[in-house]
């Protein structure tokens, strides 16, 4: 029993290393061409070969689930086309036992997936932004990113709904008293055209349909007092000059850590007290689904093992082209689910940070199920 775990873990942790070098490079293609033009504006290389290497634990996060997926379809695939497995169920061996060894790798691989989820690679992603803006080379344009409340501008908070390249809709900027950090007015508008200038620092947002709240001075938090004004263009400048001089970035969602989500989702009252209560939920419904995520994404190769074992025996083969074609689908079915958390990020009473575990929940009950009778 012992020499036939070695031979299947063996024979697994090849295929798996092969397919884990092979995804992660085509993860990796986006980054490669952005060394390649710091490269061409003559950035050292040990600077480069740190950006390069930065990138690397984000795409592991996404390639190590789909090779445990890739490798197990292969090796049950090619056991049960050569009749390996019926030979080992002939010698007395049960289903359970035959697996074990693969179950117990995917449980290890889960495990790397957690520590590297949760701390390492939100760690090299911020490391890799301090790196690009110690570069020169961030664009101020980029850090508007859309769906989230920018902080990074002094004396500013900005939400931009959506965003297309220079382009933006659904934004509203809220006005921010620097010393005392309360709200001093706000603006909403339905579009607007960002345009930056590095050589005064500036970032000019041209707004159209604009509506301006002024909250009255000496009582502002009394709504009733507040004055509106409506206007079809508006134009903002934001100085980022001061921006460019601070030696630390703010940190986005993807790149803080498992502690630092869990810290923010318990205090998102005490932290967004300039907010309003129906924002500071859809905050910490944002934070809960990015935690969420990426422990139902670490814990996916241990379900992804439980459903490809009896699958790949059911498949008959062997060759590495269908492998591949089952597990591009078991992994759309899969993602699906994180793009519909995303989607409903923005609406706390769908509970869209449950909707990642839903996979993980019915395909490991599945496999279970698949392998019980397969046994």
């Amino acid at each position: 029993m012992r020499k036939l775990n070695q031979y299947l873990a063996k024979d697994y942790l090849i295929i798996f290393s092969v397919a884990m070098l092979l995804i992660t490079f085509a993860f990796t293609i986006g980054a490669i061409y952005k060394v390649i033009d710091i490269m061409a504006r003559g950035i050292s290389i040990g600077v480069v070969g740190r950006f390069f290497l930065y990138n690397i634990p984000y795409s592991l996060a996404y390639s190590i689930p789909i090779s445990a997926l890739f490798a197990t379809l292969l090796v049950f695939g090619r056991l049960s086309s050569d009749s390996e497995i019926s030979a080992m169920k002939s010698s007395g061996l049960s289903m359970w036992q035959i697996a074990s060894p693969i179950v117990f790798i995917s449980l290890l691989l889960s495990g790397i997936c957690l520590y590297n989820n949760c701390v390492v690679y939100p760690s090299t992603t911020y490391a890799n932004r301090q790196l690009i803006k110690g570069m020169g080379v961030e664009d101020p344009i980029k850090l508007l990113e859309e769906g989230r409340f920018i902080r990074e501008f002094p004396g500013y908070m900005i939400y931009v709904g959506k965003k297309n390249k220079n382009r933006v809709r659904d934004l509203v900027v809220y006005e921010i008293d620097r010393e005392t950090d309360e709200v001093t007015g706000s603006i909403r508008a339905g579009s607007g055209i960002m345009t930056a200038d590095k050589e005064k620092g500036e970032l000019k947002i041209d707004l159209f349909d604009v509506r301006i709240e002024i909250p009255d001075p000496n009582d502002p938090a009394d709504s009733s007092k507040t004055r509106y004004v409506n206007a079809r263009n508006y134009p903002i400048r934001l100085d980022f000059n001061e921006l460019l001089g601070e030696k630390n970035v703010a940190k986005k969602r993807k790149n803080m850590t498992i502690f630092e989500l869990a810290y923010h989702i318990r205090n998102a009252e005490i932290e967004n007290t300039q907010l309003n209560e129906k924002d500071t939920q859809i905050e910490r419904s944002r934070n809960l689904v990015e935690a969420n995520q990426r422990i139902a994404l670490a814990l996916s190769p241990f379900m992804f093992v439980l459903i490809a074992i009896p699958l790949g025996m059911t498949s008959h083969r062997k060759e590495s082209s269908i492998g591949m074609v089952m597990s591009l689908a078991i992994m759309f079915v899969y993602y699906i689910f994180m793009i519909l958390s995303d989607t409903f990020d923005k609406t706390p009473a769908l509970y869209p940070w449950l909707i990642p575990w839903i996979p993980i929940v019915v395909g490991q009950f599945g496999g279970l199920f698949l392998l019980r009778r397969a046994n």
